[in-house]
């Protein structure tokens, strides 16, 4: 029995308001784009909202978001759909992708240059004013309703000349440029995530920041608004507050011993 497509997209609809707190002027632009039939870029750091903001918008406009995280494996077929055997028979099953263009939802490819070359190119005729997704196997050529809307993120921190965009996709978006929020609003942010004290909230956001300093001397990258808030989750559990500080965070940067011993002094400094 084939499921309706409404009832298959009730599970990706947003009913309650996420918390977001706007750093400047996105939720206008991204707004502004989705009324206009325009696809979204957004870029920045691992852990500093993007997902969080894409959530935001899908509430904001009503809209189902069906979020697919992209990886050095993933096919055409993933996005698009493929044929599955059931029973005795070859069953048609679309993929994200196609569900989303079809029912008017929201598509968010996170980390799109994960996603092998080949298979970014399906993209390409929903991004401009065709906003049309062929689907070869099945021979058809579907043309979003006017709800649709595709996002796409990336992090420019992990960029290489084998993982970036290409200037023939990138500027074919709307892009929006992400990073950690300043500390006081960091920290209104933690508390208002996790439930903590401001002061301990405040110490935490600061050994953020101190790792992210670390990235000059060959950290790869430094504690995410994510990270804090899963430390003080841990410390709000019981867990002491320099356990948690590196098993929440610290050892989740890196495996170096001279950067982690490099953190624990910071740790101590301020605990």
């Amino acid at each position: 029995m084939t499921v309706p497509l409404e009832i298959r997209m009730e599970e990706h609809l947003i009913t309650s308001e996420p918390f977001f707190v706007p750093q400047a002027n996105e939720i206008e632009i991204g707004l502004a784009a989705y009324a206009n039939g325009l696809p979204l870029l957004l870029k920045g750091p691992t852990g500093c909202g993007k997902t969080r903001f894409m959530q935001y918008l899908a509430w904001r406009l009503k809209r189902p978001l069906i979020t697919v995280s992209c990886h050095d494996d993933l096919s055409t077929s993933d996005l698009v759909g493929r044929y599955l055997v059931k029973g005795n028979e070859a069953v048609w099953q679309d993929g994200p992708l196609t569900l989303a263009v079809r029912v008017g939802a929201i598509c968010y490819l996170d980390e799109i240059v994960e996603a092998r070359k080949d298979t970014t190119v399906i993209i390409h005729p929903l991004t401009d004013d065709r906003r049309e997704l062929p689907v070869e196997k099945l021979g058809k050529l579907y043309s979003a309703t006017p709800e649709f809307m595709l996002a796409v993120s990336y992090n420019p921190g992990y960029q290489s000349v084998l993982k970036d965009l290409k200037p023939s996709t990138r500027q074919r978006f709307v892009s929006l440029n992400f990073d950690y929020p300043p500390a006081e609003l960091e920290k209104e942010i933690v508390v208002r995530e996790s439930g903590v004290d401001e002061i301990l909230a405040g110490r935490i956001v600061k050994l953020a920041g101190m790792t992210r300093s670390l990235k000059e001397s060959g950290l790869a990258e430094g504690a995410s608004t994510r990270l804090i808030i899963q430390t003080v989750r841990l410390i709000g559990s019981g867990i002491d507050t320099v356990t948690a500080c590196r098993s929440g965070m610290i050892e989740s940067l890196t495996d170096d011993p001279e950067l982690l011993a490099a953190m624990d002094e910071m740790i101590f400094s301020l605990f």
